[in-house]
């Protein structure tokens, strides 16, 4: 059994498919790999270290002899025609947005798995590339947004007067925005949380933060699996007119709201982002999905 790893063409993409510690372990058990020249520079992987782990070196066009093609982003359409009939390809590609791959997909007989669809189960949480990545995005997006704000995260006392501590707030309390709490909290900024799942007050009250309550009829907002789902009107309603109070008083917006198979939710629109102070920030983690913030 062949596995091709190519090499990823999205702009600022850094990670690799498969790393040489994976190669090494899956080649003691038959696999072979065929890795795309420089497919893990970026990552800080070497040509050498794949070789060295047992891995071929191959231009792009010999990856797609391979029977089983895996990448991290979408498949390209040039790509996408290069894939053989009867191959199989795992990648990160979500079947609701990326409708015309799924169509090249079934007239070129080519079986493949998402990983935006693995179940977050425990006997998964070694193949789970969504809560791995999650967290480490809301850990760079506070440090990202720190230095884009214009004042400091922490409380500071200067022979000149105290400067007060800048305020956060994190709207959706999943793995990254939990993330994003602790991290703003470790730099001393002053946060609040905000969710539509009530049961998550509790883990961002833990971290040292605020949870901001909208006033909630039931399970509005609660999907299963511990994911969100899709709110009432009249509870949106009441949710903009204290996220208009909240946002306008931080500097720093980080939002994460995301629905499963939907396009991201409108939590921001443009009349809060012209409420804010100059020079905040909002670092918005759902734009791959249509983004929460309407700019």
């Amino acid at each position: 059994m062949n596995i091709g790893v190519l090499k990823e063409t999205k702009s600022l993409e850094k990670r690799v498919a498969i790393i040489p510690s994976t190669v090494s372990d899956l080649t003691k058990k038959g696999y072979s790999f065929c890795v795309e020249k420089d497919a893990g520079n970026l990552s800080h992987y070497s040509n050498q270290s794949f070789i060295d782990a047992g891995a071929k070196l191959v231009e792009k066009n010999d990856v797609f002899n391979c029977d089983i093609i895996v990448k991290v982003n979408t498949p390209t359409e040039d790509e996408m025609r290069s894939l053989n009939s009867n191959s199989l390809l795992i990648s990160l590609f979500q079947t609701i947005k990326d409708i015309d791959l799924v169509k090249t997909l079934k007239e070129k007989q080519v079986s493949a798995f998402s990983l935006n669809l693995l179940p977050r189960t425990t006997l998964a949480q070694k193949m789970d590339v969504l809560s791995s990545q999650a967290s480490i995005a809301g850990y760079k997006a506070v440090l990202i947004g720190a230095n884009h704000i214009g004042k400091y995260m922490p409380l500071l006392m200067t022979p000149a007067g105290t400067i007060s501590p800048a305020r956060t707030l994190v709207i959706g309390a999943g793995v990254a925005g939990l993330q994003a709490i602790a991290t703003s909290k470790r730099l001393g900024s002053k946060v609040e949380a905000f969710d539509v799942r009530p049961e998550v007050k509790e883990q961002v009250e833990s971290l040292g933060a605020k949870f901001v309550e909208v006033e909630n009829d039931g399970g509005d907002g609660v999907g299963s699996g511990g994911y969100a789902k899709e709110t009432s009107e009249e509870y949106k309603k009441r949710q903009q007119e204290v996220m208009k109070e909240r946002i306008a008083k931080s500097d720093l917006v980080i939002t994460t709201a995301l629905v499963p198979n939907r396009p991201a939710p409108t939590l921001i629109p443009t009349s809060m982002v012209d409420l804010m102070q100059p020079g905040s920030v909002i670092m918005d983690l759902a734009a791959e999905n249509g983004g929460n913030c309407e700019l």
